[in-house]
């Protein structure tokens, strides 16, 4: 199987475990833990698999003194604002404006790239961007409205999904100097410390007794799946794949937020579930194909 296809896979593996991430969250906060204390766990946990993995593939662990500025701006865009943001954005929103908001990340990415890293943005790109919007769009209000909105969690939403577009632009240039595993690594490292301060009171006002089997449960998976194996297949896919046809990706999100509704909240899968599908898988082709 050739490297780009496997990308392909990464990446759309990696918006699965993002739309799980939704309903994961919700279990677990505020109920068990804070928004930030969530981060604790995630970032925490992940930079020492991270770490492990690195120290078994035998490479060099150093970084150039002069990538450390864009690192630590990696791990401020991509973890510190990213994480808290978004964790902290979905405990005050309900999960349609959450999902609908995040939207705007591959606009964000194709506008960052086409303005800092010169990538061309051909009809094809724009047909194909076009069709996942009104897929998204279709599904997402297609869905019965749950939960209560609020303008805070909109903007913070919002603020983090700007935030996440400009870390696959900063990210990119790393990936042609670094092996993907050895800059999400370091990634993590720096983020880490950044949201120490911020999480590590929540996690000392978390109550164990009471947990819930299920939110440990989900507390691990959020950890294992919604953050470690998908920013390792984010990073592989900007490597492999660009900023612009990773981001696109995100269109799928909503389908799959469909599908695990369907199968554990009860939820009708309607013809305009189909039908939004099929437009973003659409949208999705468009925008990776070659010319």
């Amino acid at each position: 199987m050739s490297e780009t296809r496997k990308a392909h896979i990464a990446v759309l593996l990696t918006n699965l475990f993002f739309a799980a991430n939704l309903s994961l969250v919700k279990h677990i906060s505020p109920s068990l833990v804070g928004a930030f204390g969530v981060n604790f766990f995630r970032v925490g946990i992940a930079l020492v698999l991270f770490w492990i993995l690195w120290a078994f593939s035998g490479r060099s662990a150093g970084i150039d003194k002069k990538d450390i500025p864009r690192f630590v701006a990696c791990a401020l865009t991509g973890v510190a604002i990213n994480q808290m943001l978004f964790i902290k954005g979905l405990t005050l929103t309900s999960t349609i404006h959450a999902a609908l908001l995040m939207l705007s990340t591959p606009m964000l990415i194709t506008l960052f790239a086409l303005l800092w890293l010169r990538e061309s943005f051909t009809f094809s790109k724009g047909i194909g961007l076009g069709l996942g919007v009104a897929g998204a769009l279709l599904l997402i209000l297609s869905k019965d409205a749950s939960g209560i909105s609020s303008i805070t969690g909109d903007i913070l939403i919002l603020i983090n999904a700007i935030s996440y577009a400009i870390y696959f632009i900063l990210a990119k240039p790393l990936m042609t100097r670094y092996p993907p595993l050895h800059v999400i690594r370091w990634v993590f490292t720096f983020g880490f410390l950044l949201i120490l301060p911020f999480s590590w009171p929540d996690v000392q006002r978390i109550n164990w007794e009471q947990a819930l089997f299920s939110q440990i449960m989900a507390l691990a998976a959020l950890v294992f799946f919604g953050t470690f194996l998908t920013y390792s297949f984010t990073t592989y896919g900007l490597k492999h794949l660009g900023a612009g046809i990773t981001g696109s990706y995100i269109y799928t999100q909503p389908v799959f937020a469909a599908i695990i509704a369907a199968l554990f909240l009860q939820e009708q899968f309607s013809i305009e579930k189909v039908v939004a599908a099929s437009l973003i898988f659409s949208g999705v082709y468009l925008v990776s194909r070659k010319k």
